[in-house]
């Protein structure tokens, strides 16, 4: 008894499964190829000593070979770099709370949780307005913007992208703005310290530093400029303000999911509402944090997997470049820039205001 035999459209489909799997692992060896290079790229002393983490040159280096050499790239390797750029990226945030501990917010103590919660709260509703409203961005790239100048810079703009599921190009115009403004601060903020334009002890220089610069790098290399204390104060409310990430992507998902039942109650379609847009990596997220403060692991192994972390998320930053069309950010990049700018203002002199009243509160 002969068995049947396979046929062409059957045959087509087998060959083109290990094809696309294929294409797809050299897509993300590529990218991670890219991003070793960028890593090196990130430690040269010129670059490093402006502040500039791995993630902030690996979307920019990311844009420029998206932009003049992606014709080079074959088709196939574009869903390794999505998934890159997707998939990674919500493992790599989730890994991120293995930088924080719950042993360290409580050294700062209320002060600096209240600093934290107020800046994040009031910095985000602030970007949204102002980027929607006065600067008539869309929602997506004004969420994104808000959230890099109040939470964590790339790594919150990374995180919300996951959660609102927006196109690549609006994220590296919030990473845009948060390269240049918190670069600006890493300078500004020690120069005016110095010059005694603050009127801060080491504790208001701690909690204005931690609790208004962008990136944990920019805001360990600007306090480092005024005392160690003040660094280490300066450090553990910046790790406050990333603990914020948590709730907030949960509020967001809530809202995200109320908006989808709104729209599909009127349109009386079914399914999209049913999703729960909750970013559930943001349990993971929490999770890590508990272990961390747990010390269930070794330091060098919780080391490691920093860094590991720290790889993983510059090249999902370099994958969101690659896709990213200069086109579309010159759409949006200067309006952007501007809430970018509204918000910043707001980070000085309102996180100044803020500051001083933390500390008649609890002086």
């Amino acid at each position: 008894m002969s068995t049947p035999s396979t046929t062409p459209s059957a045959r087509a489909v087998a060959r083109h499964e290990p094809a696309s799997a294929r294409g797809q692992l050299n897509g993300v060896l590529f990218v991670a190829l890219f991003a070793a290079a960028v890593t090196r790229l990130a430690a040269l002393p010129a670059i490093e000593g402006l502040g500039l983490s791995p993630l902030i040159v690996g979307i920019v280096a990311g844009a420029i070979y998206g932009n003049a050499l992606r014709d080079g790239m074959p088709e196939s390797w574009s869903a390794g770099v999505n998934f890159s750029a997707r998939r990674l990226l919500r493992i790599a945030v989730a890994f991120f709370g293995l930088r924080v501990s719950l042993q360290e917010i409580v050294q700062v103590g209320l002060p600096g949780l209240v600093e934290s919660v107020v800046i994040v709260v009031s910095t985000l509703a602030l970007g949204t307005w102002a980027g929607m409203k006065l600067m008539k961005l869309d929602r997506d790239t004004a969420i994104l913007t808000a959230a890099g100048s109040a939470i964590c810079g790339a790594a919150a703009v990374l995180a919300f992208e996951s959660t609102l599921r927006s196109k690549p190009h609006k994220s590296t115009v919030a990473v845009g703005s948060v390269m240049l403004f918190g670069t600006l601060s890493m300078f500004l903020y020690p120069v005016l310290y110095r010059a005694g334009w603050l009127h801060l002890d080491t504790l208001g220089a701690g909690l204005f530093f931690g609790g208004t610069i962008h990136e944990v790098a920019q805001v360990v290399g600007a306090a480092s400029n005024v005392s160690p204390e003040a660094t280490h104060i300066a450090t553990i409310v910046k790790m406050t303000r990333v603990m914020l990430l948590v709730p907030v992507l949960f509020v967001l998902g809530l809202w995200l999911n109320r908006a989808a039942r709104g729209e599909t109650s009127q349109t009386h379609g079914r399914g999209a509402a049913n999703r729960l847009a909750v970013p559930w990596f943001a349990l993971g997220f929490l999770a890590l944090v508990i272990v961390n403060s747990m010390h269930v692991l070794p330091a060098p192994a919780t080391r490691t997997l920093d860094a590991l972390d720290t790889f993983a998320l510059t090249m999902a930053m370099t994958a969101l470049g690659i896709e990213t069309r200069l086109s579309q950010i010159r759409e949006a990049g200067p309006r952007a820039l501007t809430t970018g700018l509204i918000l910043y203002a707001w980070l000085v002199g309102g996180g100044l205001a803020v500051t001083w009243a933390v500390e008649r509160l609890f002086g």
